[in-house]
């Protein structure tokens, strides 16, 4: 695409393209063509110029193409449909090789069931096609269905915090879908927003990383008013759909929950020697996934050393094996299960801070934050102690016309200790004008844990605000303090990679 809209700017994103393909030549790969889409037909809105002889407007050669028909090209169930990488901000990322028939079988699937899509429906996945969400819910699994699904341009906060009621309400949404990071930051931007808007939800879906409870109760009162049911879905990259969610009208939705596995997956958590933690216990372990399913990953793209020893070198007993029950897919995430089989999930191991022997998670403990009515946002990461190894810091963000006070902070404190423990106790807690994001509005804990432990925050020029990571840093070291470059322990070193 020549150019888009972003927070009402027109960005020019031919310029994008022609770095990708400098890049592919330097690593030997020449590109013959690029086509370009005109945002205005007719009309080129770039500032980066067109290359002759390399690149053409697809309005142009499509007028060529109406009304031919293409013959489909027969392809192998396991051929590779496509890559997505997942973004390591340390480590070489990863790029998931995805398959044709089993990926789609398996999304189009899980759209059916879990997403309830029916052919009167209009649906809407307010996520990024770029994002694995958006491969498989707004793309993939949708059309296998025929489903009517809503598309937009830019964020959903621009020009207002109004802008995903007035679409839903204007295009008779019923079933919508988004990530917690975007019902975090509409709630923040404007809590009573949904209120003011005639749209009516049946459905709701919540992906990407676990939902705290009181977003969760937002979510439901306010966005889904009351009368949506929210599927608070668990899955990542690898894995092609959903793993852990409820079934819409067939079980019961609980906060902070993702519930049972998806129909066919059968999880299970396993303690660091590899023991099966049971259900009701009360402990968190590594959960995993028993048995191959099909939208499972098929490697690591040009790495499937690496795709063994990431996913499956940890509990498996024999190297050797062929037997599928020897092979349990470690998702890299810390989870407990309830008497009732429900899961939750305490975020990726990386984010489980070890504290004097204690596992917490630190979804666990930015939920408790959130209690605190004026707090709109929460990061939690480890800091080395002494004594007690790691400890958790806290930064949060309040809500807009809400001063920062001590108050604020002792309460952040006491809602820790009262809802986890005066284990989960933070050593600071630190009120921030801003964290500090990607561009599609995670927080990067990395960068937090990284200023917290006195580490160089490494390159933070493609963030959404890079200005705010030098305003924390001040807040926490003070103005004068030189970042340390000595070894750290490695689950701190690493804490965060996969934002």
């Amino acid at each position: 695409m020549d150019s888009y809209w972003r927070n009402g700017t027109l960005v020019d994103h031919k310029a994008n393209a022609d770095i990708a393909v400098r890049a592919a030549k330097e690593l030997g790969q020449d590109v013959d063509k690029v086509l370009v889409w005109q945002r205005y037909p007719g009309k080129y809105s770039a500032k980066t110029p067109m290359v002759s002889g390399r690149d053409f407007f697809v309005n142009d050669l499509l007028k060529e193409y109406k009304g031919k028909t293409v013959d489909p090209v027969p392809l192998p169930s396991e051929a590779p449909l496509f890559l997505m990488y997942s973004s390591g901000t340390t480590g070489k990322p990863k790029g998931a090789q995805h398959s044709i028939a089993g990926y789609l079988a398996y999304v189009t699937a899980t759209s059916k069931w879990i997403l309830d899509i029916h052919p009167e429906d209009i649906y809407w996945c307010m996520a990024d096609i770029g994002w694995i969400t958006g491969h498989s819910y707004i793309v993939y699994g949708p059309l296998a269905n025929a489903a009517t699904s809503v598309l937009y341009e830019g964020v959903p906060t621009f020009p207002d915090a109004g802008r995903p009621w007035r679409i839903a309400e204007r295009l008779k949404v019923n079933i919508f879908h988004t990530a917690p990071t975007a019902i975090r930051m509409l709630r923040k931007l404007g809590s009573q927003e949904p209120r003011k808007y005639q749209y009516h939800f049946k459905s709701m879906t919540t992906v990407g990383e676990p939902i705290e409870p009181e977003a969760w109760r937002w979510y439901y009162d306010e966005v889904g008013k009351r009368e949506a049911v929210i599927t608070d879905t668990w899955w990542m990259t690898e894995t092609g759909g959903f793993l852990g969610t409820t079934v819409p009208a067939i079980h019961a939705m609980k906060p902070g929950s993702c519930g049972p596995a998806a129909p066919g997956i059968h999880p299970v958590i396993y303690d660091e020697t590899g023991a099966e933690i049971l259900k009701g216990s009360g402990k968190a372990g590594n959960i995993c996934i028993r048995h191959p399913w099909p939208g499972i990953m098929q490697t690591i793209w040009g790495d499937h050393d690496r795709y063994i020893k990431t996913y499956y070198s940890k509990y498996n007993k024999n190297p050797r094996s062929k037997d599928w029950r020897d092979w349990p897919f470690l998702c890299g995430d810390g989870a407990v299960q309830a008497a009732d089989g429900y899961y939750r999930i305490l975020g990726r191991i990386d984010d489980v801070i070890n504290v004097a022997g204690h596992r917490l998670g630190t979804k666990e403990i930015e939920s408790a934050c959130l209690t605190v009515p004026e707090v709109a946002e929460a990061a939690v990461v480890p800091v080395q102690d002494e004594l007690k190894g790691r400890v958790p810091e806290v930064y949060i963000a309040v809500k807009p016309g809400v001063q920062p006070s001590q108050d604020v902070i002792d309460r952040v404190v006491k809602a820790n200790e009262e809802v986890i423990g005066k284990i989960a106790r933070p050593k600071h807690v630190y009120i921030v004008p801003d964290m500090p994001k990607t561009r599609s509005g995670k927080i990067m804990r990395r960068v937090l844990a990284a200023i917290s432990n006195r580490r160089d925050v490494g390159d933070v020029t493609t963030l959404a605000n890079p200005d705010v990571v030098e305003q924390i840093r001040t807040m926490v070291q003070g103005k004068d303090t030189i970042t340390t470059q000595e070894a750290l322990p490695e689950d701190i070193a690493t804490f965060g990679q996969n934002e």
